[in-house]
């Protein structure tokens, strides 16, 4: 197949995420992508469990990985992650494997540049994006993500003070996800507050990661619908 697409664990099991699995899917069909998944047979990256301090696990993990990619004949991995997308990228070079990795918001400018997708409806809504730590500061992608949204018709792009090299993190990176941090310490509410200071309706990103802890986060806020939290993949469902 022309790419194998690896949700990673948050997007199979999380119930919010899951929709960002599905609209993923449904671009990539829409752009007649031809597309595979492991399945039962995708493990998680290790990312997560490397910051944490437990590399024997993370070097299991990443040996069974790539049996399962050589097995399969897997040349391209394409990720909704950020933290997947470090990994492979980085990492599993360790081990005498180079694979070519793709992040969806890359992907996603590729197929519009191509025309493969056709963006035919309007997006008027107030828009800003949010760098996640691992795509942008850690991978310098901070362009492709801001270029698909800026395609879309009728969508208004803001910027933060904080971003691109100093975005704020949402408080979920580097094992963080791990943590319980108390609601008065989250990074992720003074995030929301500078969105809503900047008039976005809508904050935008690509990590999983970032998604969760910006929903949490909204709950708290007097009014949880001043603003909402979405991928760049729902987005762009809506106007395909």
């Amino acid at each position: 197949m022309e790419v194998l697409y690896f949700p990673g664990c948050y997007l199979s099991y999380d119930a919010r995420l899951k929709k960002v699995a599905v609209a993923t899917a449904n671009i990539l069909s829409k752009a007649g992508v031809d597309f595979g998944i492991l399945g039962a047979k995708e493990n998680c990256c290790g990312e997560s469990i490397r910051k944490t301090g437990n590399e024997q696990l993370f070097k299991h993990l990443a040996r069974e990985n790539i049996k399962t990619f050589v097995d399969h004949g897997v040349k391209k991995i394409l990720v909704s992650s950020p933290h997947c997308y470090h990994t492979f990228k980085n990492e599993y070079p360790e081990f005498m494997v180079n694979l070519e990795v793709v992040h969806i918001s890359q992907y996603l400018l590729q197929l519009i540049n191509e025309g493969r997708l056709e963006l035919t409806k309007e997006y008027r809504k107030k828009v800003t994006y949010h760098d996640p730590c691992y795509l942008g500061r850690h991978n310098g992608v901070y362009d492709e993500p801001r270029e698909v949204l800026q395609r879309i018709p009728g969508l208004e792009l803001s910027e933060m003070a904080e971003s691109r090299e100093d975005s704020l993190c949402c408080g979920m990176g580097g094992g963080r996800i791990w943590f319980e941090t108390p609601m008065s310490e989250r990074f992720a509410n003074l995030r929301l507050e500078q969105a809503i200071g900047v008039g976005a309706e809508v904050l935008a990103t690509c990590c999983p990661y970032c998604i969760t802890q910006f929903e949490d986060s909204r709950l708290t806020l007097t009014d949880s619908e001043v603003i909402q939290i979405k991928d760049i993949t729902e987005i762009l469902q809506e106007v395909i």
